[in-house]
């Protein structure tokens, strides 16, 4: 695998190569596609390479109760969490009419496929490269698709220990050559001791023949550097929590599933779930189990409700 790569037309990356900056508008736009094109428009003039947005199928993303838990927070776009995402994500068509936008400003346009049928639809639409974000770095079947595409990847590491970072490696490596990683702490804002740059160094270790993304910015103060360097062990760190109970992925029944049914993988997906059930890595070891409790389509798999299933350390 090549320690450097194409990751858009005529920009590689890794080696000796520019850094590639990467605008991370996210869901910032409030659902306006005005104030995204704007915000695209801002990313060019302070010359970044690439304009990133988030996209969700949301009944793809999200099992049904997730979608109508309350949403009270004071940045919430509705009475539900469903409500919200729904005010933020924009329609295929509106997608297509921001790529154009930024194809005639100039700059690299892509997204994060939060599901699979997104990233079907940025496959569609011919993004330059995938970006996972962290809520899928531990969704393997989710990796083995997107990187069955064959398209360049880019995988963020929040949330996760290096045991899952080593299987997410050997997973997308088997299916496409062209990824890197990036060191990641999902808290938002992130407080210097929580950085953990020590990572990186652990990374170039376990992952010599791929780029790791590195911080690319002058650090203005020798202390802050000293604090933000953290310990090397990369493990999901108490400032993550809160993401991973409000965004951290499992296992749901993809179908209803009857009381003493023997579990097989298309029995199964990975969704936000509420209540959080198995953990996404862990879908694999429920195949071949058998379930104590009917289950409805869509409902959280938990673990009591699986004969044999033996919770491994999450970090």
């Amino acid at each position: 695998m090549p320690l450097k790569f194409e990751l858009c037309p005529g920009r590689m990356i890794g080696g000796s190569n520019p850094c590639f900056i990467i605008a991370e508008i996210g869901q910032n736009h409030q659902g306006d596609i005005e104030i995204a094109k704007k915000m695209i428009k801002m990313a060019k003039d302070c010359g970044a390479d690439c304009a990133k947005f988030q996209k969700s199928e949301l009944e793809h993303k999200f099992n049904k109760r997730a979608l109508e838990r309350l949403y009270t927070s004071k940045n919430s776009w509705g009475r539900t969490y469903g409500d919200h995402k729904r005010h933020l994500e924009f329609s295929h068509e509106q997608y297509r009419e921001l790529q154009k936008y930024a194809e005639e400003v100039g700059i690299f346009f892509t997204a994060s496929g939060m599901d699979e049928m997104a990233v079907e639809f940025l496959d569609e639409i011919n993004v330059p490269f995938f970006k996972v974000g962290s809520g899928d770095t531990n969704n393997f079947p989710y990796l083995k698709t997107t990187a069955e595409k064959g398209r360049p990847m880019i995988v963020s590491s929040g949330m996760q220990s290096m045991e899952t970072m080593r299987r997410v490696y050997q997973t997308v490596k088997e299916h496409n050559p062209n990824f890197a990683i990036l060191q990641c702490t999902s808290a938002y804002p992130l407080e210097a001791e929580d950085v953990n740059l020590r990572v990186l160094a652990e990374y170039q270790k376990e992952f010599p023949d791929i780029p790791i993304g590195e911080l690319t910015e002058l650090v203005r103060s020798i202390r802050l550097v000293e604090r933000a360097m953290g310990t090397g062990i990369k493990t999901m760190l108490p400032c993550e929590k809160p993401c991973h109970d409000k965004l951290g992925k499992s296992v749901v029944a993809k179908v209803k599933i009857s009381r003493g049914t023997v579990l097989t993988l298309d029995m199964l997906t990975v969704k936000v779930a509420e209540p959080m059930g198995v953990a996404a890595e862990d879908i694999f070891q429920l195949v071949g189990k058998t379930v104590k409790e009917d289950m409805e389509e869509d409902d959280s798999v938990l673990p009591e409700v699986v004969e044999g299933y033996c919770k491994k350390r999450k970090c």
